[in-house]
């Protein structure tokens, strides 16, 4: 099992999870050669214990662990850190691999091999999306729900509601352009990344979980609530109606 120097406090922490020797190497020294402040974990187990001692912004997460499978760590970790970026390293291509993945808790995914290059774009570029504008400080209500971008919390009723990072930044950016059509492609690269060059199934997921959360929170309301209705153009992409 692999042991951890804690991370520089001042930079961006990364956590990698990966059990393969060349591999954990290379993405440790890549990151920290790109200013990453970065541990590396070769187990589940060990991961899970370190992401409970330290804090990390990034956890890179492969799902062939000797241990544990990685879903149930990205499950775990999503149950513990909400706001917690999470993405899966795999050599499982298929697309119900892919969505099982997402909905363990996963942010992303890159499927093996893969670029280094690739891997810190989509790193920096999942990163920077959790900046906020000053254009974004102001909170946007909608009937009953208040979006908080700077302070990345969503509530209805004041309760708040514990959206997955990709979820907050999905209902965000529609709740931008309230009844507007925004394009599913808008939303990926919005969301995502304007080079995402995965499938977008990675959308519906999200927006699928986005739903659920919704309709869970105002089934448990005290009272009550009125949420905006988000509505599927199909062959489009999706609209925030109020």
């Amino acid at each position: 099992m692999g042991t951890s120097t804690a991370p520089d406090q001042s930079r961006l922490r990364v956590l990698v999870v990966e059990d393969d020797e060349t591999i954990g190497h290379h993405l440790k020294t890549g990151l920290r050669g790109s200013g990453y402040a970065t541990a590396w974990i070769r187990t589940g187990v060990a991961a899970l214990t370190e992401a409970g001692t330290s804090s990390y912004d990034a956890v890179l997460l492969d799902l062939g662990l000797p241990d544990i499978d990685g879903l149930d760590v990205a499950r775990d970790l999503r149950a513990r850190f909400p706001d917690l970026l999470i993405v899966i390293l795999t050599a499982r291509t298929d697309d119900i691999d892919i969505i099982a993945g997402l909905e363990a808790g996963a942010d992303d995914y890159l499927v093996k091999p893969f670029s280094l290059t690739v891997l810190l774009a989509r790193l920096r570029a999942h990163l920077r999306r959790r900046a906020v504008t000053p254009s974004e400080q102001t909170p946007v209500h909608l009937h009953d729900l208040v979006i908080d971008a700077k302070a990345r919390r969503c509530t209805l009723h004041g309760e708040e509601i514990r959206l997955r990072p990709k979820e907050f930044d999905l209902l965000a950016t529609l709740a931008r352009h309230p009844g507007e059509a925004v394009a599913r492609e808008t939303l990926m690269a919005e969301v995502w990344d304007e080079n995402w060059f995965g499938p977008t199934k990675t959308l519906d997921v999200t927006m699928a979980g986005l739903r659920r959360q919704l309709a869970q929170a105002a089934e448990a309301a005290r009272r009550p609530c009125r949420l905006p209705r988000l509505v599927t153009l199909r062959g489009h992409g999706y609209r925030l109606e109020i």
